[in-house]
């Protein structure tokens, strides 16, 4: 496993590397502290994964995350001081596929990182499409049709709307869903996955603010409405 963190703060990102390979052993951990460079690094070390920080000397992460979903789709895991929610819908938006507060617990890190690549690895897997009514979903690229209309989704809203789709005309708890996306019910799950539906039914729902598709069981989770 390659490891790419880019990162500004040497303490972080010694804290990161040194969790990563008592944990791992084996993991090859590549740094910088430059955005510029981090984008540069994804394309020619071809990590498994990159930890990235949004405040950077040079350019923003976000930026860093949005050039690197021109050509990539390694998962990205931001790590940041930034706890807005505006923060957190800007980089999911951006195409990140987890996003984590610091100051952070080294485990739930690591269990993030092995959640992120299980998921990428079993994208990878030839599994035939799934089919409710007039939606189509290819899980191994994430292309979903509906009505006719071809429509990409980044891997997390893959993930999610996969589990909708395998259990369609049911409820989905929260809890179900963060073990499907990301291994494990952590304690902000729910926040993101409201953000991630937010982002599904924007991209599916003919008028996003009033849900027909994916509904919100209060308390409980998401469905996927039968469709004629």
């Amino acid at each position: 496993m390659k490891v790419l963190i880019v990162e500004d703060n040497p303490e972080i990102t010694t804290a990161i590397g040194v969790a990563m390979q008592i944990r791992w052993p084996d993991a090859q951990i590549v740094t910088t502290h430059l955005g510029e460079r981090g984008v540069e690094m994804v394309e020619t070390e071809k990590p498994d994964i990159v930890i990235l920080d949004l405040s950077l000397p040079d350019i923003s992460g976000y930026e860093v995350l949005k050039r690197v979903r021109l050509f990539s789709l390694v998962p990205v895991l931001i790590l940041t001081v930034r706890s807005d929610e505006d923060d957190i819908v800007k980089g999911l938006e951006y195409g990140a596929d987890d996003y984590m507060v610091k100051p952070f617990r080294k485990l739930e890190l690591l269990s993030r990182v092995q959640a992120l690549l299980r998921r990428y690895a079993s994208s990878q897997e030839n599994e035939e499409p799934i089919v409710c009514g007039p939606m189509s979903l290819n899980p191994q690229n994430g292309q979903l049709v509906y009505k006719g209309n071809e429509i990409k989704l980044t891997n997390t809203e893959r993930r999610i709307l996969q589990h909708l789709m395998r259990n369609y005309g049911h409820v989905v708890t929260y809890s179900s869903l963060a073990e499907a996306v990301w291994g494990g019910d952590y304690p902000d799950a729910a926040n993101s996955l409201k953000v991630y539906i937010r982002r599904l039914r924007e991209k599916i729902e003919d008028a996003p603010g009033a849900p027909k598709l994916i509904l919100t069981t209060s308390g409980i989770g998401y469905s996927l409405v039968k469709m004629g």
